[in-house]
């Protein structure tokens, strides 16, 4: 079995799941705003999982890993949060550290040849680069969501235009799943769209798939994205847990070199 950590800005959740995949078990908890209050909660909530036999753990991290144990959290002002450690004292099995990002790019880009870039429209725009089932190095630098763009008559950050959260705010609707009317889901393919052409130009990727809340109306809109050469357009699989499903492939993958 191997175990699936996915910190959250709002909630964490931790999944136990078979050597085939299947989630067996399940917790999941508030994120703290204390560092401390959090990995009390986390260690409380990980007591629940010391009496299977875990192969290997994986955390997704919402943020900078660094040498594979102290992090930095992109949605909280933490500094070296030592969840290397706690987890590694608690089970004495691997225990390996990603960005989520890349965790969630991972498993939609699996059985996909060629190279993936996962963008998640949320929040903010952010996402991830594989080719062939690896995580690129280029993938640790990745923020498309900050590149700037002339849009609307202004020079604009690329979330600002085009994340789930800019489309609440201009279409005045509490979620960007509820848009439905044609005319705005041409902007929002437009809006989309914008820096597309400069992700194929830097990384080349074969597919590209578009994540986050609007992965789930990737059907309504998707019709009037641009075509571009090479490069097809794809829903996620799973928009609501591509991160905690990635953290069971890496789990698995990396047991098993630790092991050959």
């Amino acid at each position: 079995m191997y175990l699936a950590v996915d910190i959250g800005g709002t909630k964490t959740l931790i999944a136990l799941f078979s050597k085939r995949g299947r989630i067996l078990r399940r917790i999941k908890f508030k994120t703290s705003y204390s560092k401390k209050k959090f990995l009390d909660d986390l260690c409380d909530a990980l007591n629940g999982f010391k009496k299977y036999n875990i192969k290997s753990i994986t955390v997704a991290i919402p943020g900078i890993v660094q040498k594979s144990y102290s992090v930095k959290f992109g949605n909280r002002d933490w500094v070296d949060v030592r969840i290397y450690d706690l987890i590694k004292n608690l089970f004495n099995k691997p225990v390996f550290l990603e960005n989520d990002a890349n965790l969630a790019t991972l498993y939609e880009s699996s059985g996909l040849l060629g190279r993936v870039v996962f963008l998640t429209f949320s929040t903010g725009i952010g996402g991830g680069i594989v080719e062939n089932g690896e995580i690129l190095p280029e993938s640790s630098s990745f923020e498309p969501g900050h590149k700037v763009y002339h849009y609307d008559g202004k020079e604009l950050e690329w979330e600002d235009i085009a994340a789930a959260s800019a489309l609440e705010k201009y279409y005045h609707v509490d979620c960007a799943t509820d848009i439905r009317k044609q005319e705005i889901l041409k902007d929002v393919a437009h809006r989309i769209y914008l820096g597309i052409p400069d992700i194929i130009k830097d990384y080349n990727p074969s597919t590209i798939i578009l994540g986050g809340p609007m992965g789930k109306i990737f059907r309504l809109y998707s019709k009037y994205l641009p075509s571009e050469p090479n490069v097809r357009y794809r829903r996620p699989r799973r928009p609501n847990e591509s991160v905690i499903y990635g953290c069971y492939l890496y789990a698995k993958k990396n047991s098993n070199s630790l092991s050959s």
